[in-house]
């Protein structure tokens, strides 16, 4: 076996964790890929033999690459961030997947903390992202920011406060999420609004993202109080007719099929048995680049 078939493999053990990495920097799926494609082509053009932790350079690397993302998206973006923006979802069937699984998968990670951390300036977020969630050393990460380890840990705790604010809380127990999902689904197919809105919290807020080249009824909004979100749900009840449950993120979350693509798709927070937050998806383009399981079943 080669030295690069050697080195290949070694970054293979770790491609699960930097892509874990570049997902919650990036909220994207398929820039989550291209950032660890740029480690993987930043390592072959280093001397691997003079990295004494292989995993942890390769981690900061892909932060680094990430920062350069989101740095470049920042200088690119003439408005602040869209508030019914909603980041790519990773989605799982339900079938042979169990809670204690899911809580395992590397890429198992709130809709609702992503839409937060877009937030973020993007050193805050890379702080907060490689120490709070991967324990990333400040030491190691304060290099990549240009700053001291002092003013690094400042940064993270600055982010934390700003997530632990802003991060709806969400009910953990994945019966509960089954039951008010299924009540949600029931109410909308059979055009119960009453129901709606009493499966719904009075303050709930709706973000559904369509992408800047969808026009209409069906365009990106952000929506508030029960009522009106109902009366959102009673308008595209056909696609909730369509809906198949699957694990969205990290909770569960619907996804709307039509012709066997996707429409949409829906992850909620839910507290005390109702629906707090919705988040949709419905970005035709973004949704062709999702990588969709098979649900059936």
């Amino acid at each position: 076996m080669s030295d690069k078939e050697v080195l290949a493999e070694r970054f293979e053990e770790h491609r699960a964790r930097l892509r874990s990495v570049a997902y919650r920097m990036l909220g994207s799926s398929a820039e989550a890929e291209d950032a660890v494609q740029e480690t993987w082509l930043k390592l072959g053009r280093t001397d691997a033999d003079e990295i004494g932790n292989l995993g942890g350079w390769l981690t900061t690397v892909t932060g680094r690459v990430c920062l350069d993302m989101l740095r470049s998206r920042t200088a690119r973006r003439e408005q602040p961030m869209d508030e019914t923006f909603v980041p790519d979802p990773v989605i799982r069937p339900l079938t042979h997947i169990d809670p204690e699984q899911q809580a395992m998968h590397s890429d198992s990670v709130g809709v609702a903390l992503l839409v937060v951390l877009e937030t973020l300036e993007p050193d805050e977020r890379l702080a907060f992202v490689l120490h709070d969630m991967f324990a990333v050393p400040f030491d190691d990460i304060a290099p990549v920011v240009e700053r001291s380890s002092a003013a690094t840990r400042q940064l993270a705790s600055r982010a934390r406060r700003r997530v632990k604010d802003a991060t709806p809380s969400s009910d953990p127990d994945v019966a509960r999420q089954r039951q008010v999902l299924d009540a949600f689904m029931a109410a909308a197919r059979g055009g119960d609004f009453e129901a709606l809105v009493a499966v719904l919290h009075p303050d709930v807020v709706l973000r559904a993202d369509a992408g800047a080249l969808v026009r209409g009824a069906g365009a990106s909004k952000r929506l508030q109080g029960a009522k009106t979100v109902a009366e959102s749900a009673m308008m595209f009840a056909r696609y909730t007719a369509a809906a198949t449950m699957a694990w969205v993120g990290d909770s569960l979350g619907l996804v709307s099929l039509v012709d066997g693509r996707p429409h949409s798709v829906m992850s909620v927070t839910i507290t005390d048995g109702r629906i707090t937050g919705m988040y949709i998806l419905a970005d035709p383009e973004r949704l062709d680049r999702l990588e969709l399981p098979d649900l059936e079943g």
